[in-house]
């Protein structure tokens, strides 16, 4: 199941943040990487990244556990790019048949996988330290987001691990009518489709259903609304941001400094 509940020790240095502050950060840290293709910076923020994630308090075997699809998904970059990659620049390294696999591939899958986990890891770590209220909250209150959005956003922050839940009884309700794909693995991915477009019908009418009874309680009446905690924006939550910036800042020009940078663009 999964649980958006934050995991981290909230007497953490870091984990104590405002939670606009460190989704600020993250995206600051995380787009700057964007900007090149070559792996010594995304490389350089990962290390950075793991490094401070002790002051998150969240241990590495629960960064692990909550990033596993990140692996999954830096799997399936290299097997695309090594299938299908269009430019085959550099030394053979395997052939066989139709696989031809250079180190010009090799490096640029190298180089996605890099980044994508660089840009994806920030995200993970802030919404394992965060309280889904306290970041509606702040929303609100410090990035003066509109009360409609912000509440919109926790309710879909709590209703995800539902969908976790209701897979897993949509999956026990067909077994139990008899229905199982075996060892047929066509069979397993119809299964899989079918009960996929099952869990998105019954989230768009969980959805549905939500967004009638917030306006029935007035949350669409557009009249200005208390918070019951206050959330504040301090000088360590604004060194935060800026230490972030610098730091992604700090990698670009390791990689400038290294003549490995390749820009995104030109």
């Amino acid at each position: 199941m999964i649980s958006l509940e934050p995991v981290a020790d909230p007497t953490a240095p870091l984990a104590r943040r405002n939670p606009v502050a460190k989704v600020a950060a993250a995206l600051l840290f995380s787009f700057t990487l964007v900007a090149t293709l070559d792996p010594v910076a995304p490389a350089i923020a990962i290390a950075v990244e793991l490094a401070v994630l002790p002051l998150f308090g969240v241990r590495y075997a629960v960064l692990a556990r909550r990033a596993w699809p990140l692996l999954l998904g830096a799997v399936g970059i290299v097997v695309t790019l090594v299938l299908f990659a269009a430019e085959r620049e550099g030394r053979v390294l395997v052939e066989a048949g139709p696989v031809l696999v250079t180190s010009g591939v090799l490096v640029t899958a190298l180089g996605l996988v890099l980044r994508m986990l660089a840009v994806a890891l920030p995200g993970v770590i802030v919404f394992a330290t965060t309280d889904p209220t306290d970041l509606a909250d702040a929303l609100i209150q410090n990035a003066k987001a509109p009360p409609r959005f912000a509440i919109g956003a926790l309710a879909a922050f709590r209703l995800v691990p539902m969908l976790g839940q209701e897979w897993q009884m949509i999956c026990l309700a067909r077994r139990a009518r008899g229905v199982d794909a075996g060892r047929n693995p066509l069979a397993k991915l119809r299964l899989f489709v079918s009960t996929a477009f099952g869990l998105l019908v019954g989230a768009i009418r969980r959805g549905t259903r939500l967004a009638v009874a917030m306006d029935a309680r007035g949350f669409d009446a557009g009249t200005p609304r208390t918070v019951a905690r206050r959330q504040r924006f301090t000088v360590a939550d604004g060194l935060l941001v800026v230490g972030a910036a610098g730091l992604a800042g700090a990698a670009l020009a390791v990689s400038v400094a290294l003549g490995t940078f390749r820009p995104l663009i030109g």
